[in-house]
């Protein structure tokens, strides 16, 4: 058996030791497949990225509409009154947006006829006249009995004359009082709730101011609303 030189070993295993060639065609595939997975990333963090701002986009237009319900329910409301008293009619323009609630409130109340026969059971000239239940007077009768006609205050405008309110004071359905005033009444700020104004009828305001008492203010001879009439536009 011929032996092998140790020189011609050591050319061998300098041989199998060396680095194994990669071909160009598994290079090109690798790239290929790093740029497929970067490319599939990018279309994943997009469609997310897209659906996210679709439900963004359909969550505003959601609320919009709600909006756009809310306001349209709002204007849809009537915004005017005719009080149709015995002594003639009284048009109020209602504060749909100052006093929306007290306004519903007041809607709601017409529907079901509430003010339909209601008194008005105390008249003050140069004050307010009051329109309610008799025997519910409750804190109401303090501060209209204790008026102040010449009362100094600055006046803002919603405490002029001829301001269609009701009482602050916490009440049921049949405890709602309607006040009318009939002159500037700055210091009813913290008891009066204003939600409308006369537009057309001032002079049977003033007629009915004019109304003989006793010495409750109370009118001697009955004298109320036969009806409210509610309408969108006069």
């Amino acid at each position: 058996m011929a032996r092998i030189k140790p020189q011609t070993l050591l050319l061998q295993s300098k041989k199998k030791k060396g680095p194994t060639r990669i071909s160009v065609t598994t290079i090109v595939m690798c790239n290929l497949v790093v740029v497929l997975i970067v490319l599939s990333l990018v279309a994943t963090y997009r469609h997310w990225s897209q659906r996210s701002r679709n439900q963004a986009e359909n969550e505003l237009s959601m609320i919009e509409d709600v909006d756009a319900f809310t306001d349209s329910k709002k204007f849809d409301l009537p915004g005017y009154a005719i009080l149709n008293t015995s002594k003639g009619l009284i048009t109020v323009e209602l504060y749909k947006e100052g006093s929306p609630e007290i306004v519903d409130k007041f809607l709601d109340l017409c529907q079901k006829g509430h003010f339909k026969g209601m008194l008005f059971h105390r008249v003050i000239k140069n004050y307010v006249i009051q329109g309610g239940d008799i025997q519910r007077l409750g804190a109401a009768e303090d501060w209209t009995l204790k008026g102040k006609p010449h009362n100094q205050l600055a006046i803002s405008p919603k405490h002029e004359a001829f301001m269609l309110g009701t009482s602050k004071a916490k009440h049921d359905n049949n405890g709602f009082e309607l006040f009318i005033t009939t002159a500037p009444i700055p210091n009813l700020n913290d008891k009066l709730i204003v939600f409308g104004r006369v537009i057309k009828g001032e002079d049977i305001v003033q007629e009915i101011e004019e109304v003989d008492t006793d010495e409750h203010y109370q009118p001697k001879s009955p004298i109320g609303i036969i009806n409210v009439t509610l309408k969108r536009y006069v």
